[in-house]
């Protein structure tokens, strides 16, 4: 046994006994050498489409078919759970920039601002956009209010871990990845989805030289590095030597995020880690706490070859 596949063996073996299943992929940018786990099964992508939303859009700025500074109108978010930031958490109608819808579903993750943004740009017209640019693996089918239609918005606060278990039941029987699934929005025919392999192709676009546009790339690339959620894999990658730029996605028992880390050395790798949990709650530092570990031992045994 090889001292990868003995890794691999090892860091499966650790996320199972964490109630987690995985697929996850890390690629050194500059020379192409990567390592993963499961990396080719598609998972549903829950806020991670806010990437190629952001890209559709300031590529369709950059052609002049809208301005980043047209004023668009809001309506107040329907507020359902606690947490969301932004135009979510709005109260009254408000008028906003295209420019900074960007901010706010980037950086913030604001759903009601991605859906003002997917009202200009449907979520066919944003998967068409990535195969335009020879990106596959990735399809966008939805807009993300869909996502805040589950059960964890029947229960009660103190009721959500029974929308988590029965997220998780409900797709046990199904392959990872929840193909089949009884809740749309967990099921890989039904749902946004993405491959870590996907994702990481999407973030090589985005930080080498590619089909997309330059300056379209630069914009996306600054909206991730000033990304404010950053409790799960950014403790593991962000340090004075490094930038971490990043996004995540979480919708019942998955937790995702795919970033990019730059080292002070110059050395550059994107990470994708993509995970669904077996722990009916909704809170778990833990499992994002591991799901870390697992990316940045993968790092770690890239940057030792």
């Amino acid at each position: 046994m090889t001292s990868t596949e003995a890794l691999l063996r090892s860091l499966r073996r650790e996320l199972r006994d964490g109630g987690l299943r995985g697929c996850l992929l890390v690629r050194d940018l500059h020379t192409g050498a990567e390592v993963g786990i499961d990396a080719d099964v598609p998972l549903p992508s829950a806020s991670l489409v806010k990437v190629p939303l952001a890209l559709a859009t300031a590529e369709r700025v950059r052609r002049g078919d809208l301005d980043g500074g047209q004023p668009v109108d809001v309506a107040p978010g329907r507020i359902t759970t606690p947490g969301p930031t932004g135009l979510s958490r709005f109260r009254h109608p408000a008028r906003v920039a295209v420019d900074d819808l960007l901010y706010l579903s980037v950086c913030l993750s604001d759903s009601t601002a991605a859906d003002a943004l997917f009202d200009l740009t449907p979520p066919d017209r944003v998967t068409v956009q990535l195969k335009a640019w020879g990106l596959s693996g990735i399809t966008v089918r939805h807009r993300v209010g869909e996502l805040t239609d589950t059960p964890a918005e029947r229960f009660e606060t103190g009721q959500v871990h029974l929308a988590h278990a029965l997220a998780i039941n409900a797709g046990a029987s199904a392959e990872i990845g929840g193909r089949g699934h009884r809740l749309p929005q967990l099921d890989t025919t039904r749902a946004s989805t993405g491959t870590a392999r996907a994702w990481a192709d999407l973030l090589q676009a985005l930080w080498l030289p590619s089909a997309i546009p330059a300056d379209v790339a630069t914009t996306v690339r600054e909206l991730m590095r000033h990304n404010l959620v950053r409790q799960r894999l950014a403790p593991d990658f962000s340090s004075d030597a490094t930038t971490w730029s990043s996004k995540t996605g979480t919708l019942l028992n998955l937790r995702h995020e795919v970033g990019v880390v730059e080292h002070a050395d110059g050395q550059v790798f994107a990470v994708a880690a993509l995970t669904e949990s077996s722990v009916p709650a909704s809170a778990q530092p833990g499992a994002e706490a591991l799901m870390a570990h697992a990316a940045r031992t993968l790092r770690d045994h890239l940057r030792q070859r």
